[in-house]
């Protein structure tokens, strides 16, 4: 019997070191975001950037020479499971995270990577508490609501003319605080009229489309994602409401299109350059289109903010934390978003936003 117990040790202690083994031979990296639910759009769009990183630096060895591979991790835009998938891809070994991409959750989940000392990168997490923290392993590649929040703002008040503005909000980290940067920003003129939050998930927002038509608004910002955003459009238009709406990056998709409908023609948003022609985005459009078809949004934020990653990796010549850290502090990189660099608390140095605008049922630049 003893003899059995030896041999299966052995065979066991066998099996965990060509385990182990098999494992220093890759280098794992995270994937965080909402893969799965009703935001499905953007994580995928995440992934696929990401994977688009991946396979370019695969083709060419890896690095450290070694392969190097994505572990997903699903927080369905829930801050609980954002602090689950933090765990889980802690206890996985990944080096490095891209994600989260709501505020909600990469405010949460920051604290777990920070205590383990892997950097996360956020590739959509706009809410100015991700970087105020004090975390020395949080950065992102997009802008933040304070900045957006004031464009916004400029565009609705000298643009738009707008005297009465109607804002909404759907009481997430992201949503909230993005409407009161924007409230911030007017300033006393124009007049802001009403100021409410909308609950995520409901389908019928009635009541308050209705409140808002008799207030008779010459402009609706919305703080908010683009499923709620585009129902709240649809029904307020529906109701007779015939005032334009302007929102944040959150409703920059074509599924507000898909949601909304023709009313949603004449919508506006804030977010970052057209980069479909950018001469720095040409490799990357190209190669992601003959992939995954037409680029998200948010996919080239994911694709250099992998590249970010992996380069610091490259640097560091090797996933020692301490050196990881260092280097993608000292980041200068020239991407597909083009020239990236970070300043103390994590965020871009130059985070340029501009406005688009919905036509004939795609979002177009137009400022």
């Amino acid at each position: 019997m003893r003899k059995w117990l030896v041999i299966g040790l052995c065979l066991l202690a066998a099996a965990c070191t060509k385990q182990g083994a098999e494992q220093s031979d890759v280098i794992r990296i995270g994937a965080a975001g909402p893969l799965t639910g009703d935001m499905a759009v953007f994580g995928q769009d995440q992934l696929n950037g990401m994977r688009l990183a991946v396979e370019e630096w695969n083709a060419t060895g890896g690095v450290l020479g070694k392969k190097i591979v994505i572990v997903e991790g699903d927080d369905q835009r829930d801050p609980k499971q954002a602090v689950s998938a933090a765990n889980k891809l802690v206890n996985d070994g990944v080096v490095g995270v891209v994600g989260h991409f709501n505020s909600n959750c990469s405010i949460p989940a920051s604290a777990i990577y920070s205590k383990a000392g892997i950097p996360q990168i956020s590739h959509g997490s706009t809410n100015p508490q991700y970087t105020e923290q004090g975390f020395d392993t949080a950065f992102r590649v997009c802008g933040r609501d304070d900045q957006q929040g004031k464009v916004a703002a400029t565009f609705a008040a000298t643009k738009l003319k707008a005297g009465r503005i109607a804002i909404l909000h759907d009481k997430t980290t992201y949503g909230q605080g993005l409407a009161e940067e924007f409230r911030k920003g007017l300033g006393t003129v124009p007049q802001v009229i009403l100021f409410e939050g909308v609950t995520v998930g409901e389908k019928d927002y009635s009541p308050v489309v209705t409140k808002i038509t008799s207030l008779k608004p010459d402009l609706l910002f919305f703080g908010g994602i683009y499923v709620e955003g585009g129902l709240l459009i649809k029904q307020f238009k529906g109701v007779g409401g015939v005032a334009p709406f302007i929102g944040g990056d959150g409703i920059m998709s074509e599924e507000l299109v898909k949601i909304g409908g023709p009313a949603t023609d004449g919508t506006y948003a804030t977010f970052g350059p057209d980069t479909k022609e950018s001469p720095a985005a040409k490799g990357f459009n190209e190669n992601y289109r003959k992939k995954y078809g037409e680029p998200g949004v948010y996919s080239v934020y994911a694709y250099d903010a992998t590249h970010i990653l992996l380069q610091a990796i490259k640097k560091s010549g090797s996933t020692e934390k301490k050196k990881l850290l260092e280097n993608i502090k000292a980041t200068d990189y020239q991407g597909a978003l083009g020239r990236i660099q970070f300043d103390a608390k994590g965020d871009m140095k130059q985070s340029p936003y501009v406005v688009w605008k919905v036509e004939g049922g795609k979002f177009r630049q137009i400022k």
